[in-house]
């Protein structure tokens, strides 16, 4: 039987005066046979998009395909979505904890949501609050992460979870750390002990710094609540970084895959390469700046890219976003908080660097593992320094504790950033088969590609105002289809 919610409101509200202030959510099975749809309709506030994708990414869905739209003040928004293994979303639950958590005075005390893949989520994401954080960005260099944990253990702390990435020869990261003794669970770090790890782990990354005056950054930081969440602040630390500036300038996309039908399905698939690609156009007549991408197609490619608009403080009015094969393909219309579009040739560089720079951050490159132990005190240094031992890097890194098990997944490449062997791979298993870890050594990302992947939007539209057609016309001659399919609120 087909489940279809209708749009959930929380009861004790006062249904007139904070009826315009709650999302609408409501989760259709009827519409397509391959996806569920969810529909969100809102007051449109700063923030509200990405917090959205953010939710879906965390609940581990996959967004295949997404119509946004928040012209006027009022956001409605379409995401084409299906869990990690491909099927659609049957939870009668799910409609209220999106809209809870989309409610910033109710997130304390909301309930939790078990995901498909048995990942515990509270609206703002997993919970860290009892942990203290240490955040990182330094010059990328084999060993780097087995050092910092190596300093963690040897001060009696406990990395509970946390991701470190790599690009353009930088690195970036943030551990969430508490304290351990042989016999007592895990506690929050005492803050007199904040400074002093602070400066060891200065120390080591300042022994190990090869090149003069070259930039780092450490910094320890208390347990609190409402933290930003933890892949947006890795964003936010690259990018403060200046990650972005290394490498030749980006290519501009092919506008074959902006036409309709059938014209683009055939530029996709003969595009061989998915080297990720980005044009920035005004569009003068409505005010917009018009952000097109194509990239290779993989989870959490539109939480990133709306994530880096946000943080250089754009605002999306218009976007459709969809896939043709392994091609994603994206197109936003934004402006500036203070009202600008994308004037000069030299923002228009810098922002095309910034979003390339947040697609590739989280590319899969290397050989891809996952990692399973019973959690304990200084698990993580000592994987990280049997890798090291054996001749390997690491590109990314994410560890979580899911309730007494740790778990961890890895991209590794040589110490030259050369493809890992398969007997190298044999010789690491064995090692951490005797310290009483698992390692598997992964095909691909769970559910994905999609089970079945949906056509990207193919429509025509005559628009006199502008001349060229591409996936944004969609938006224009089916906006107020979609808006009828939303349903009106009711008390």
């Amino acid at each position: 039987m087909k489940y279809v919610s209708g749009p959930y409101f929380e009861p004790d509200f006062d249904p007139v005066l904070d009826r315009l202030g709650t999302p609408g959510v409501v989760v259709d099975n009827e519409t397509r046979e391959d996806c569920s749809l969810v529909k969100v309709d809102s007051v449109n506030r700063d923030g509200v998009l990405l917090e959205m994708v953010q939710l879906l990414t965390d609940l581990d869905l996959v967004i295949y395909k997404s119509y946004i739209s928040s012209d006027g003040g009022w956001l409605m928004d379409v995401f084409h979505v299906t869990d990690q293994i491909g099927r659609k979303l049957t939870d009668p639950s799910l409609p209220g904890f999106i809209q809870r958590a989309l409610l910033p005075f109710q997130r304390s005390g909301s309930p939790k949501f078990t995901t498909c893949l048995g990942n515990v989520v509270g609206p703002g994401g997993p919970d860290v609050s009892d942990c203290a954080s240490l955040e990182f960005t330094v010059h990328d260099r084999p060993g780097l992460l087995s050092s910092i944990t190596q300093v963690l253990v040897d001060q009696g702390c406990h990395v509970a979870s946390g991701q470190a990435w790599t690009h353009n020869g930088r690195a970036a990261g943030v551990l969430y750390v508490t304290t351990t003794g042989a016999d007592t669970a895990a506690a929050p770090l005492h803050p007199s002990r904040w400074a002093r790890i602070e400066r060891l782990v200065n120390a080591v990354v300042d022994a190990r710094e090869n090149l003069s005056g070259e930039r780092r950054w450490v910094c320890m930081s208390a347990p609190v609540r409402g933290r930003v969440h933890t892949e947006r602040r890795m964003h936010q630390l690259m990018h403060d970084d200046r990650d972005y500036e290394s490498g030749p300038a980006p290519t501009p996309v092919d506008e074959e895959h902006f036409c309709m039908g059938d014209r683009a399905a055939t530029a996709a698939r003969s595009a061989h390469r998915t080297q990720t690609r980005v044009t920035i156009d005004n569009w003068e007549e409505r005010g917009y700046a018009i952000v097109k991408m194509t990239s290779r197609d993989r989870p959490k490619l539109l939480f990133d890219t709306v994530c880096a608009l946000t943080d250089m403080h754009y605002v999306v009015f218009h976007a459709t976003v969809g896939a043709q094969g392994p091609l994603a393909i994206q197109e936003y219309y934004i402006r500036h908080k203070d009202g600008r579009t994308v004037d000069s040739d030299a923002e228009r560089q810098k922002v095309s660097r910034c979003l390339v720079a947040a697609v590739e951050r989280r590319a899969s490159h290397g050989v891809r593992v996952e990692v399973r132990a019973p959690d304990r005190s200084g698990l993580l240094s000592d994987f990280t320094r049997m890798l090291r031992e054996h001749g390997l890097s690491l590109l990314r890194v994410e560890i979580k504790r899911q309730k007494e098990e740790a778990i961890g997944t890895f991209f590794l490449v040589t110490d030259t950033g050369g493809e890992v062997r398969p007997e190298a791979l044999c010789a690491v298993r064995t090692r951490v088969a005797e310290m009483g870890i698992s390692l598997d050594v992964a095909k691909g990302a769970p559910g994905w590609p999609p089970v079945k992947k949906t056509r990207a939007p193919a429509a025509s539209l005559a628009d006199q105002e502008r001349p060229r057609s591409s996936l944004g016309s969609l938006l224009w001659s089916h906006l107020g289809k979609l808006s009828n399919n939303f349903g009106l609120i009711r008390s």
